[in-house]
């Protein structure tokens, strides 16, 4: 497994990281998810992300249960906080005081069964706290031992500076795939420029770009790309990507992980799975080098602006700091 650094004095870690949100998704399936985590373990793919806000607490319980003896040692645990969730899992608002900070950290630990976590991130921006205020709690937790590094989510380039400003941050989790291109207008060159990490989510497009989609994936009226009238011609493109992946004599998930990877040595890619038969499939993705000709070839196939419908529905695209 590649190695990258997340930021200038971030954690070197692999270059896939395993997304843990679907295994509390649904009707979660706990001894599979169990086995995946330890799969992508065995696999070297060290960095797991989760949040406290995934099944309420349930991700991280499960985290706990799946690391076994001198695991935690060789994980790069990343962690997000501040979405809030009723009793039926509904999302109902945001909450990143310094002292939900340190309140979220504190029952997280325990949840996890760790002394510390490695990389400690805001879910988004609240628009009611300044995020100098936000990062300068998670610093105190740093400085405390509780936290190793500070990571950023869904934010855009001018946040990005002003958080840099009060400490340095390891990475910016965004979406980032060839249908979601956005971090490429300033996100990405701002990252750059300050040595700050990128953790791509959602490189599959939530399932269009695994080449099987079949349309009864879940409950998709949040996202545009899925409506009866965009997603023909998103299926559309997959497809076109069909042939330059046989020819590579890998899946179209594969390749789409590798185009990820390929947009510059500090991009690390999170898988999200539930299944340790993903994590194979996300090795090879890994080892997966692309030539100029066969990029040439991806843009052709999926170029900039082709995507038909935004990432999310109106209502959401407005929570994003990053998409202003």
């Amino acid at each position: 497994m590649q190695m990258r650094r997340l930021g200038a004095q971030g954690p070197l870690v692999p270059a896939i990281g395993l997304g843990c949100g679907p295994m509390s998704q649904g009707k979660p399936d706990d001894d599979a998810s169990v086995a995946t985590i330890r799969a992508a373990i065995d696999a070297g793919i060290a960095l797991i992300d989760t949040a406290d806000f995934y099944g309420n607490g349930h991700n991280e319980d499960l985290l706990r249960r799946a690391l076994r003896a001198g695991d935690r040692e060789r994980v790069v645990l990343s962690d997000k906080f501040g979405g809030l969730r009723d009793p039926a899992g509904r999302f109902i608002g945001l909450d990143a005081r310094p002292v939900h900070v340190k309140s979220a950290l504190g029952y997280s630990l325990q949840r996890l069964g760790t002394d510390h976590i490695d990389i400690y991130r805001p879910a988004r921006l609240d628009p009611a706290v300044p995020i100098e205020d936000t990062v300068g709690a998670i610093a105190e937790m740093i400085e405390a031992g509780w936290v190793r590094h500070i990571g950023l989510s869904e934010v855009g380039a001018e946040t990005i500076r002003r958080a840099h400003a009060v400490h340095p941050i390891a990475d910016v989790q965004i979406e980032y795939s060839l249908f979601a291109r956005g971090p490429e207008r300033a996100i990405l060159d701002t990252c750059r420029e300050l040595g700050i990490g990128v953790t791509a989510y959602g490189v599959l497009a939530h399932g269009l770009l695994t080449g099987s989609y079949s349309g009864d994936s879940g409950e998709t009226g949040h996202l545009p790309w899925f409506s009866a009238e965009n997603l023909p011609a998103n299926l559309a493109l997959v497809e076109r990507l069909r042939p330059i992946a046989g020819d590579l004599g890998v899946s179209i998930a594969q390749l789409a992980v590798a185009w990820v990877l390929s947009r510059g040595d500090s991009i690390v890619a999170l898988v999200g799975a539930s299944r340790p038969s993903r994590v194979d499939s996300a090795v090879a993705a890994a080892a997966l080098e692309l030539g100029g000709a066969q990029l040439d070839a991806i843009e052709a196939a999926v170029p900039p602006g082709s995507v038909s419908g935004t990432r999310y529905a109106a209502p959401l695209m407005a929570m994003l700091d990053s998409e202003r």
